[in-house]
């Protein structure tokens, strides 16, 4: 099944995300118990796929979330102002005053360093946006008036609530409607089902939202924990990866779900907390593209590296490139995102475009 991407004359936007936008807490190479200072920036995983497509792509995007009409609030949106990504969509909640009825959600992330791994403590409850249910954000408007190419959401907005899910479908099921492309993201996170059902629960919510998904992105363990697939044994060494193996568990997930047009995964040996190997597979069209492997790759801060993959990959596909330029182009930007702090992607198109085929890592003068 090829994707069918609506022309961006006839839209008003080439990408929507659906998700939380968190305000991020990071002590550098300090750790969260014993730092004094934070460094503070936004982030999301599917924010991070709008921003990076409007700031490292060029294109037109917008963010459909939730915020409390506070202090704190306004600076997640003054964060998000430099990122272009258009916020005509959030939907602001009034606060009363101390945040018991809603709030920002904060995210604490240690990069991690040698044999300590990067660490990330969530403080998520009772955000505006997990308060979220359907009827709030007028779908038609979106979809319909104003016209969207593409559509960006997953697993961890699905998370939030079980308000949160029905949202998500509300919104999938809209952009079907219109003929916009349905991206998904499993991110699963054990932490945020937990409350609501564990696994199973995260199993069966994502198995209904599949239906509407025409792009299925996670990384090697979503799909055995969000979907409950059986992936094949890696032994964590990605160097060794046997694609008929892959294939054979592709074969199950189209099998099961034939409207995915498209199948993505990114894949990591992490050596130490500075140095991984990283690569990236997808199914398309009934073939198998793998890309190229980058070992012992050299991270700075990991968080947002599958957001890059999957903006690479979405970026090749609005501009009608192959697969295997999506596999690559998505492989190498997810490798570059992690190269610097924040979760979200501060390269250029051009230096995107250039580490596809680049073999080091010589001074650009």
């Amino acid at each position: 099944m090829a994707l069918t991407i609506k022309p961006a004359g006839v839209c008003r936007w080439d990408a929507v995300s659906l998700g939380e936008v968190m305000l991020r807490f990071d002590p550098e190479f300090g750790r969260i118990r014993t730092t004094r200072q934070f460094k503070v920036s936004e982030g999301g995983g599917e924010y991070n796929v709008a921003r990076a497509l409007r700031k490292v792509f060029g294109l037109r995007t917008a963010i459909v979330t939730a915020l409390v009409d506070s202090e704190v609030g306004h600076l997640v949106e003054d964060l998000m102002m430099t990122g272009g990504v258009d916020l005509r969509h959030i939907k602001w909640v009034d606060h009363d005053g101390i945040g018991l009825k809603s709030r920002v959600g904060l995210n604490f992330v240690e990069k991690g360093f040698g044999i300590r791994p990067a660490l990330g403590v969530s403080d998520r409850a009772n955000t505006a946006i997990s308060q979220l249910k359907p009827g709030d954000i007028d779908w038609r408007q979106i979809f319909e008036v104003e016209g969207v190419r593409w559509l960006h959401t997953g697993g961890i907005f699905a998370a939030l609530s079980d308000g949160t899910a029905e949202v998500a479908l509300e919104a999938m099921q809209a952009a079907k409607a219109s003929g916009a492309i349905v991206s998904y993201d499993l991110n699963y996170r054990p932490s945020l089902w937990q409350p609501h059902g564990g696994q199973e629960q995260a199993v069966a919510v994502n198995r209904r939202l599949a239906e509407y998904v025409d792009v299925m992105i996670g990384n090697e363990e979503d799909f055995t924990a969000a979907l409950g697939f059986a992936v094949p044994e890696l032994d964590h060494e990605i160097s060794k990866i046997d694609p008929a193996s892959f294939e054979a568990m592709i074969d199950q997930v189209v099998a099961s779900f034939p409207n995915f047009a498209v199948v993505a995964t990114t894949l990591r040996n992490a050596r130490t907390a500075g140095f991984n190997d990283w690569g990236a597979v997808l199914y398309a069209d009934g073939e198998f593209h793998q890309s190229r492997l980058r070992e012992n790759l050299e991270i700075y801060d990991r968080v947002g590296g599958g957001d890059g993959f999957a903006t690479g990959m979405i970026w090749s596909f609005l501009e009608g490139r192959t697969a295997a330029e999506a596999v690559e182009i998505g492989a190498a930007h997810g490798a570059l995102t992690m190269t610097t702090p924040g979760d979200t992607s501060m390269m250029t198109k051009a230096e995107v475009l250039r580490a596809v085929t680049a073999k080091g890592a010589r001074v650009v003068r």
